[in-house]
């Protein structure tokens, strides 16, 4: 589908909260998620280099650092938060822009997944596309992937197209 071809709801979705926010995780854990800052960046790398081989999609997270590296420094130049328990990065959320909307990708470091972590880190950085005004919101699922599915469809993104083994969801702020 290109991206001409990509429709949005008509109606906006949210509102979200603004980064930074803390809550307390289903299994009791401390989570703090806040915008991206440059001292970030060595943290992050070491929890994409500990992801889980079966947790990755689509190709990512990259498998080696140096792959790591250079794919986190294209998605740096979008919007990005940290959710962080203590010292740890323990997921990461980014927009990254093209022609007419951004891309959403998000991670949770498989020791922290099931504990409502993810959809904590995808309102925050909704919110923080909000504040920065971002209007339109667009990424891809495998179709067999029901918890991200749910997941997306929470916050208001919708079916805007469908491959084989993938689809494609949407969202207005």
């Amino acid at each position: 589908m290109s991206r001409n071809e990509r429709t949005y709801p008509d109606e906006a979705s949210g509102p979200f909260p603004e980064p930074p926010v803390s809550f307390a995780d289903r299994e009791d854990r401390e989570i703090a998620i806040r915008p991206y800052e440059d001292a970030d960046f060595e943290p992050v790398v070491e929890m994409y280099a500990d992801f889980d081989p079966a947790d990755r999609a689509q190709g990512i997270p990259p498998a080696t650092e140096s792959r790591i590296r250079d794919w986190l420094d294209v998605l740096l130049e979008g919007l990005n938060v940290v959710a962080w328990h203590g010292d740890r990065a323990v997921g990461h959320a980014t927009l990254v822009p093209d022609e007419e909307a951004y891309e959403l990708a998000i991670f949770v470091h498989q020791e922290y997944q099931r504990a409502g972590i993810g959809s904590e880190l995808i309102r925050a950085l909704l919110g923080h596309g909000q504040a920065n005004d971002v209007e339109k919101v667009w990424l891809t699922v495998e179709r067999w992937n029901h918890a991200a599915v749910s997941l997306y469809e929470s916050v208001g993104f919708e079916t805007s197209g469908a491959e084989s083994f993938e689809m494609e969801m949407a969202l207005r702020l």
